[in-house]
């Protein structure tokens, strides 16, 4: 590999701060375990366990975990490939379609 200059994991902070500003009931998930791809609001979200899971209302496979605790959340994603948020667009960034 070559010598690439890098940044510490502290630069994402801004960014990811940004994307999670947003509501993620809009935003569209990919569920790993059979490809559907869909609002993550069409989930279908069991809170019966410690915490909430959110399972592919398609095949039933979980795609999102929250377990929230007075100081701290734990989120789990694992089941999802992917996903994609909606950004309100920047002045002079033109969008990739």
């Amino acid at each position: 590999m070559t010598d690439l200059s890098y940044l510490d994991g502290n630069m994402l902070d801004g960014p990811l701060r940004e994307l999670f500003a947003v509501d993620l009931s809009a935003t569209t998930g990919r569920c790993d375990n059979c490809g559907m791809t869909g609002p993550m609001a069409g989930l279908h979200v069991y809170s019966h366990a410690p915490g909430l899971v959110g399972r592919c209302p398609t095949c039933s496979g979980v795609m999102v975990r929250l377990v929230r605790a007075p100081q701290r959340a734990w989120l789990d994603l694992r089941g999802t490939t992917y996903l994609q948020v909606p950004m309100p667009a920047e002045p002079g960034f033109r969008s990739a379609r």
